[in-house]
């Protein structure tokens, strides 16, 4: 079995997905958590000047969606063909650009800037996003794609914690379907044993 290493902040985030694809299969990994300080020399090192990282018996790889898809290719959560896996993808993309327009308002430097953008994050872009979602996932019977566990219900689930800590609420709150996808992966005992040992980060 290769060795495998995740390099990420002490944070789930975006590295997340990638322990639990991992901890589904029980395929041990070496978590290493970087600290804050460290980082500006580590930075240096690193492909794009960010993370997280992979490493695979010593080979580096970077960009967190690349890393999760070819794990999922490793855990058998891919699709069976490539119109599965473009199912798969899209469902992935759409949770994913979610998440960039959550981290726009979050990480706007000028407070008076962000708060109006609140506004509309909390008004317009979350229920936009969050129905569309939900009926993805009600379409696919508590799935966001194929009608069962696919990689794509990990990423969610793996980087829930870091929308609901960006959006200052649970996104999943009255969205039953939703609910009912963070359930099943968290119910799976190679992810139940993986967040029982991990450790306890805010976001």
């Amino acid at each position: 079995m290769p060795e495998y290493k995740i390099q990420y902040f002490n944070v789930k985030a975006l590295a997340e997905p990638l322990r639990f694809l991992l901890s589904y299969k029980n395929i041990p990994f070496d978590d290493v958590r970087i600290q804050k300080e460290d980082w500006p020399e580590i930075k240096k090192t690193m492909p794009m000047g960010q993370m997280p990282i992979m490493e695979v018996d010593g080979k580096r790889a970077h960009q967190s969606l690349a890393m999760a898809r070819y794990l999922a290719k490793q855990v058998g959560l891919n699709g069976a063909n490539d119109w599965e896996d473009l199912e798969i993808d899209m469902a992935v993309d759409t949770i994913n650009d979610f998440r960039n327009k959550i981290g726009a308002v979050q990480y706007e430097a000028d407070e008076e800037v962000q708060k109006k953008k609140r506004v509309t994050l909390d008004s317009e872009i979350i229920p936009f996003y969050l129905e569309k979602l939900e009926a993805m996932a009600a379409a696919n019977d508590g799935h966001f794609a194929l009608s069962k566990l696919t990689w794509a219900d990990l990423y969610f689930v793996g980087i829930l914690d870091y929308l609901n800590f960006m959006a200052k609420k649970d996104l999943t709150e009255n969205h039953p379907n939703l609910t009912k996808v963070k359930e099943t992966v968290l119910a799976l005992e190679g992810i139940k044993n993986w967040v029982a040992k991990r450790p306890e980060t805010e976001l």
